[in-house]
């Protein structure tokens, strides 16, 4: 099981083995060695009756440490890990609230019998569970537990409705029946006696969402953010082994960089990726900002056929279906950046907590409009659009992404909530197009997405869309990708705007300080342009856009006929082949805008082939 996670630790493979009179324990491990090189730091890690295996840092870790020595406790290494040991022993579950970190980790308490388990508060790090009777297992990807003899690995059909939805599962779930995810912010205690799982909450998103607005000045709110985000930064710099920093030249990772390059006289190693003949070309833009700043640059050519020759590994490093395509680029710039540094720096969250995403700007817009229509207006409105389907529409049937917007927008009319609107923004298909893919009608699963925490006297529509992209597409999209694609790599990926620390203050600020008058991630800008002039961050996001329609259309035809052909559709018995079949054959025949459609299907394919 452990060589199946060698890429994630390559540095030193560790197992140990306790049996008691209940249960047969066994702890593996796979090193990436990044505090404290020697072997005083390997894991499993004991400490009287407790014995550990954690992935990831817990950045102070130094002044925790200080505490437990002035109360008694001695240390034999300098590792984050002995620090956790000695603070659980120390606090128990409460030693949790004090760390700054990324984490996901295990603890065998051998004289109470009980496994522990805890996951940061974000969900930086993963962890997988499986769970029957007579088993638990746990570990940082899925592969490993198809290595175990006794697993049994059946696909939820639910699973796989909900991911071809939004192109991944949703916490908690998992694309196999007894498998689930640990939930960021939870905890989780497992009796080897009774062999029960109890599981509870330590941190909540909504917990600050839902305090009262800080009566604060916008300069001030300003000011303290960027302390916190300078605070964040420097603790992710905290390092045995070289560091680097991930720069597309866009707000959130320039702000980082800004921040980290200005608080030292060595140059901070940034690393841009470029695939200049599909387009995704942000290089120029980041090496102006590199340039500027005085980092020590390097910029990543990549050729298109080394993108493309990249998707038939992916269903090797993300081990359940996932279908986000910047997992692409984003693979090959941690390829690329191991080269030099085992640490890189990522910006992730700027987004979902500084209201950077365009569909704030259409719910902002649109949403209230839509909901002023009398109810009698909207289901009227649905009920003739039912009657007449997009194709009979003339001119606007042959408009990219029509047929997709018409039905997304009747289910709208019928209920212009929050909900359904962030629902319709982030899914690819609507609940009744599933019922009609799927050989059995699937079942919703419950998630994040149904979030009902938002109290009603600190709700906005906008703090609604940041909380719950919050605990999804973030947790289940961004951080996932960034952690296989860095991790393939056994590169560590560290990511200072997730910092509790700064959502929790964020989230009770005014929502005009984050989004007004249509600028959206105004805080995070104007702390950027302490550092940047605005004339070389002003232009438009670009992210890691794939051109996956062309690709489809061409290089990629041939394996979309290899895996989507209708014998092997019909293998695992899922799918309505009839109507899938349709959904390509419509691609293929012009409508262009069935591109991600497709895309999501080709994935769940090839994760099938390699993993059933």
């Amino acid at each position: 099981m452990i060589n199946t996670l060698h890429h994630r630790g390559p540095d030193g493979h560790a197992i140990w083995m306790n049996n008691t009179e209940n249960a047969r324990v066994g702890f593996a491990h796979a090193r990436l060695a990044i505090i404290d090189l020697s072997t005083t730091g390997d894991q499993p890690m004991h400490f009287n009756d407790l014995t550990i295996v954690f992935n990831g840092e817990i950045y102070n870790h130094a002044e925790i440490r200080k505490e437990l020595e002035s109360l008694g406790h001695q240390f034999i290494s300098h590792s984050d890990t002995e620090v956790i040991l000695h603070a659980f022993a120390q606090w128990g579950k409460n030693a949790l609230h004090k760390f700054v970190g990324m984490f996901a980790l295990t603890i065998y308490d051998q004289s109470k019998e009980e496994l522990f388990f805890a996951r940061d508060r974000a969900g930086v790090k993963p962890m997988f569970i499986y769970k029957d009777e007579d088993q638990l297992l746990f570990a940082s990807e899925l592969k490993a537990f198809h290595r175990y003899p006794n697993a049994q690995l059946k696909i939820n059909p639910n699973a796989v409705a909900a991911f071809l939805q939004f192109g991944h599962i949703p916490t908690p779930h998992c694309i196999y029946d007894k498998c689930f995810k640990l939930k960021p912010g939870h905890l989780a205690i497992y009796s080897l006696t009774k062999k029960t799982w109890t599981e509870e909450q330590y941190w909540n998103v909504y917990d600050h969402y839902n305090k009262p607005k800080l009566s604060i000045s916008y300069d001030d709110a300003l000011n303290e953010t960027h302390q916190i985000i300078r605070s964040a930064s420097n603790y992710r710099m905290v390092s045995d082994v070289p560091v680097g920093m991930f720069l597309s030249g866009g707000y959130d990772s320039s702000t980082v960089t800004a921040i980290l390059q200005s608080d030292r006289t060595e140059k901070l190693k940034t690393f841009t990726i470029a695939v200049p003949d599909i387009g995704l070309n942000e290089a120029p833009y980041a090496a102006d900002i590199a340039k500027h700043l005085g980092t020590d640059h390097t910029e990543i050519a990549c050729t298109e056929t080394e993108a493309i020759d990249l998707i038939r590994n992916l269903p090797f490093y993300y081990d359940e279906p996932f279908a986000d395509s910047s997992a692409i680029p984003t693979t090959l710039v941690a390829q690329m950046a191991r080269k030099e540094v085992t640490v890189a720096l990522s910006a992730d969250g700027g987004d979902e907590i500084f209201a950077g995403y365009n569909r704030y700007d259409y719910l902002s817009r649109y949403g209230s409009k839509m909901k002023k229509l009398p109810g009698f207006v909207r289901r009227g409105m649905a009920g003739t659009m039912n009657l007449i389907s997009a194709d009979q529409i003339p001119v606007l049937k042959n408009k990219y992404n029509f047929h997709n917007r018409y039905e997304k927008l009747k289910g709208i009319l019928r209920d212009p909530s929050d909900e359904t609107i962030m629902l319709s923004l982030s899914q690819q298909f609507t609940d009744s197009q599933m019922k009609s893919l799927m050989n059995k009608a699937p079942e919703t699963l419950e998630s994040y997405y149904h979030s009902q925490e938002l109290q009603k006297e600190h709700y906005s529509p906008l703090a609604y869309m940041m909380a719950v992209d919050y605990q999804t597409y973030m947790l289940d999209d961004i951080l996932q990708k960034v952690d296989r694609a860095t991790m393939t790599a056994s590169l560590e990926g560290r990511e200072p705007l997730l910092d509790h620390r700064i959502i929790e203050f964020v989230a009770q600020l005014p929502d005009n300080y984050k989004y007004a008058d249509g600028v959206k991630k105004r805080m995070l800008k104007d702390i950027a342009h302490q550092y940047i002039p605005r004339e070389l961050m002003d232009r438009p996001k670009m992210g890691f856009a794939i051109p996956i329609g062309k690709w489809l259309q061409g290089p990629l035809k041939e394996m979309v006929e290899e895996y989507c052909s209708s014998a092997a559709l019909t293998e695992h018995g899922l799918f309505n082949v009839k109507e899938i079949r349709k959904i390509i054959d419509r691609f293929y025949s012009g409508k262009l805008e069935y591109d991600y459609k497709v895309w999501y299907i080709l994935m769940f394919q090839m994760w099938y082939k390699k993993w059933k």
